[in-house]
């Protein structure tokens, strides 16, 4: 079945609290989706963030954001007052995300609410951090240890706790009891918002697909208790570092930092980690896509403490044979791969072989500075592919044709007989929901026709990144009924369902007819 829907991560979201929360935003926000016959959701890494606000550079690969926690849900199940939090000033720009003051202003009044739950913790709490102790445990000593540090990077912690030690770490947990208490309290209360909020848009026809970022950093709790996942020396440094070689967007690549994965040792373990990791995310999220596809068949490696990625070299990855192990042990998920890049024949053949549908990315398709051409017009996307014009990493539509060349542009326009610059983007997600890809996915900016000061994230920009917000008041009636419409004429809009036959209870050929259903 076709299927459109829209990218707009939990932080864009409006809210009078400085950042989009799980809160009344989020359900507003899934009855647009419900009434423009959307189907999907799409948001990023819903991580804690970390150095750079980025969520893929996050403390824990499993945890989620205590950003994104409703103060006005917490209120209403008692944990807040109103008045605790109301007189708050989040930030001077209300499209905008001011993560100083969140850093700052938010962690002080969610101590308020843990206070109060743990005077009379949940039924539910006790079994959440069961379930959970595989990550939550060592999670909330690496944010205790590293309160006690003064929030420094691991690597610059004291030596008593810088080297993590499975036979100290009781001790640690009994020192830091208080402290662990309140990360995962926080972490109970995201998930207890989170999992109502999806079932919320399950309910009304609107699945969620979310993002597996392929690295960790290495500011991270999956770094400091699990080194043996990466390529470190003896006091946790690495020695090469990920990232991307340089292309026509970026003469010096991009340097990302992360650290590499020791693939022998995951294999020698048959991806136990890796196959938690999945599976845990698939159950957070209906449709999953995974971050670097491509960095599984080969990844970029960049000697640790270069300046850029210029001087990197190409490492085989474990291809196939971790899907193939994934499926053996925790079945068929429901997996998109994020496929771009530089792709080898190789990679193509991994991912032919995995099943898992592909991006296409329309903008790719005129602009010469990526080289990609035709791979990208629509007419060549195979149905098992998503469909986008740009993703968080690109720019806006009407950002991205004011910037590509004239000969690009006029090819672009030509193509897409978009001749009319306020409906660039009206006609280019046109061609993307015409496409035969089984799904496609419109950014909210695009819906807006905002320039490339909307912009979610630029490669290679280390500030100013993952700020963006939607006003409370954008979302206007023409948008609606201009979305509704895309949606409906190009056989995206969710079939409604036949209303089944009740049958007698003598009627034996209709409850066989039934029973064979």
């Amino acid at each position: 079945m076709r299927k459109n829907g829209i990218l707009l991560h939990i932080s864009s979201l409006p809210s009078p609290y400085g950042i989009g929360t799980l809160g009344q935003s989020a359900y507003d926000f899934v009855d647009f989706l419900e009434r423009t016959k959307q189907s999907i959701w799409q948001v990023l890494p819903l991580c804690p963030t970390g150095f750079g606000d980025s969520p893929y550079a996050s403390y824990s690969t499993f945890a989620g954001n205590p950003y994104f926690i409703d103060l006005d849900l917490l209120a209403k199940d008692g944990l807040l007052e109103t008045d605790e939090y109301s007189h708050m000033q989040w930030g001077d720009e209300i499209d905008r995300v001011d993560f100083g003051k969140m850093y700052n202003q938010r962690y002080p009044i969610l101590q308020i609410a843990v206070n109060r739950f743990l005077q009379n913790p949940d039924p539910d709490y006790a079994n959440f951090c069961t379930a959970n102790q595989h990550w939550l445990e060592d999670y909330a000593l690496f944010m205790a240890l590293k309160d006690a540090n003064g929030g420094k990077a691991w690597l610059e912690w004291d030596d008593e706790h810088r080297i993590y030690d499975p036979l100290k770490a009781n001790a640690w947990k009994e020192e830091n009891k208080a402290r662990m208490d309140y990360y995962k309290v926080m972490q109970y209360l995201f998930f207890k918002q989170w999992n109502a909020l999806r079932k919320y848009a399950n309910e009304h026809g609107v699945e969620i697909l979310g993002d597996l970022p392929i690295y960790v950093a290495l500011d991270s709790v999956d770094a400091w208790s699990n080194p043996d996942l990466f390529v470190l020396d003896e006091e946790g440094k690495p020695s090469a570092v990920a990232g991307c070689p340089p292309d026509g967007f970026s003469a010096d690549g991009q340097l990302w930092g992360n650290p590499l994965y020791d693939w022998d040792y995951h294999k020698s373990t048959g991806y136990e980690w890796w196959i938690r990791r999945i599976a845990h995310m698939t159950e957070v999220f209906d449709i999953l896509r995974i971050d670097h596809f491509r960095g599984f068949d080969s990844y970029y490696s960049i000697p640790y403490g270069s300046e850029n990625a210029r001087k990197g070299q190409w490492m085989k990855g474990p291809g196939i044979d971790l899907f193939k192990v994934m499926e053996e042990k925790i079945g068929k998920k429901n997996i998109v791969a994020e496929d771009l890049g530089f792709l080898t024949d190789s990679v193509k053949e991994m991912l032919a072989e995995s099943g898992f549908p592909g991006m296409k990315i329309l903008e790719f398709a005129f602009d010469s500075r990526d080289g990609s051409g035709s791979e990208y017009l629509p007419y060549n996307y195979p149905k098992n592919s998503i469909a986008y014009a740009g993703t968080h990493d690109n720019d806006t539509i009407q950002g991205w044709f004011q910037a590509i060349d004239e000969q690009d542009r006029k090819y672009a326009c030509d193509f897409m007989d978009a001749y009319n610059p306020a409906e660039y983007n009206w006609e280019m997600m046109r061609c993307v929901v015409a496409s035969p890809s089984d799904t496609s996915i419109l950014q909210a900016q695009d819906l807006l026709n905002l320039d490339s000061s909307a912009r979610m994230n630029t490669p290679g920009k280390a500030q100013g990144n993952w700020t963006w917000r939607l006003r409370p008041d954008w979302l206007t009636d023409d948008i609606e009924g201009g979305l509704t419409y895309l949606t409906k004429l190009y056989g995206r809009a969710p079939q409604p369902k036949k209303e089944e036959k009740t049958c007698a209870p003598d009627d034996e050929e209709c409850l066989a007819a039934q029973a064979e259903k």
